[in-house]
């Protein structure tokens, strides 16, 4: 067996990270290329990022601007907040809201999005851009775009980042290895999934190596919240329901509004329903700003989540996806039952 051949930083070369990849080198070349020859590049990820879309999509600005590139950063929502579990990632002084986003970008390049809808209010500039690099890892990705980077075999999309930033001839310093990591141990959920691969592991080492601090990322991620979603958790667990293979609960805008609670604070409630053992499947819904209930679903392995939160109109990973819905909870909890039930064949 020829050995794996690694550069100095020891990082995995271009031959040995193509092995087994889904991605034709001759898309890797383009996307570089394009690169290149863009005066501007308009980088994008999805509504309400999380660490793997904006980790993402910050570590390609940082690497970018430090090619001389001209670099705008976004994403599409209507209230443009980065969540305040994310704001210790570098390079956000790139962000800017939707409404200063170039309408026609020359080149756009969309983290983490498996569909241009999830662009939000981005979406316009999605298809009027010369060119669209799609760099994803959903399995239920669309295929939009001009150009596609997207392999479902990976467990985040940092992971095909760290790719591009070697292949655009970048190196990793501490603040682009911190936006990816923070991108590696999201989508993991610290390394628990099982997704977690062996290349994972050895792309986390090589992160570490740069200096970054796993400890404060982690306090950072996981281990602060205002004293504000304790009471709103609170709320969410009284109402919690077990419905045989079904655990699930909701969240209003009431609810946080009484304790002035921003939507982007609901995100870890799912990883506290999702502990009861009975249920294979774990609901939580978020009524948002705007009235719409923004719905996440986890799995133990069982089920696949992401091809009922297709039919839903959503979509995501086989152990965790999501949907949006403008019902009401009892008719959107009703067709997730039933769609439900048709998958466990208790139809």
């Amino acid at each position: 067996m020829t050995p794996d051949v690694r550069d100095r930083t020891g990082r995995p070369s271009r031959r040995q990270a193509a092995r087994g990849g889904v991605i034709p080198e001759a898309s890797w070349r383009r996307a570089v290329e394009l690169v290149r020859q863009a005066d501007e590049v308009a980088l994008a990820c999805h509504v309400t990022p999380d660490g793997d879309a904006l980790g993402s999509m910050l570590a390609t600005a940082l690497v970018l601007r430090a090619t001389g590139k001209r670099v705008v950063a976004s994403f599409g929502d209507h209230h443009f907040d980065v969540p305040r579990l994310l704001r210790f990632l570098p390079g956000q002084d790139m962000l800017v809201p939707p409404d200063a986003y170039p309408s026609a970008p020359e080149l756009m390049i969309v983290f983490d999005s498996p569909t241009v809808e999830r662009l939000g209010l981005l979406a316009p500039s999605a298809s009027r851009a010369r060119e669209v690099i799609v760099v994803d890892h959903h399995a239920s990705n669309a295929g939009f775009g001009t150009l596609r980077l997207v392999d479902p075999s990976v467990a985040a999309t940092a992971m095909l980042v760290e790719q591009l930033v070697y292949r655009l001839g970048g190196v990793l310093d501490r603040d682009i290895a911190t936006c990816l990591y923070a991108g590696l141990v999201t989508d993991t959920g610290s390394f628990k999934h099982s997704s977690t691969t062996p290349a994972v592991h050895q792309m986390a080492a090589r992160l570490v190596a740069t200096g970054l601090r796993t400890d404060e990322i982690a306090r950072e991620l996981w281990d602060r919240s205002p004293f504000g979603y304790l009471k709103v958790l609170a709320a969410g667990l009284d109402r919690v329901r077990l419905e045989d293979d079904l655990v699930w609960t909701y969240i209003t805008r009431v609810d946080r509004a009484a304790y002035g609670l921003p939507y982007a604070e609901l995100e870890g409630i799912i990883d506290v329903i999702r502990r009861t053992d009975e249920a294979q499947v774990a609901l939580v819904m978020k009524e948002d700003d705007q009235g719409a209930w923004q719905v996440s679903t986890r799995s133990k392995g069982a089920v696949d989540v992401a091809a009922i939160c297709a039919a839903l109109g959503g979509g995501g990973h086989h152990n965790a996806a999501g949907f949006t819905s403008h019902d009401s909870v009892e008719e959107t909890i009703g067709r997730f039952r039933g769609l439900l039930a048709e998958t466990t064949g208790e139809a």
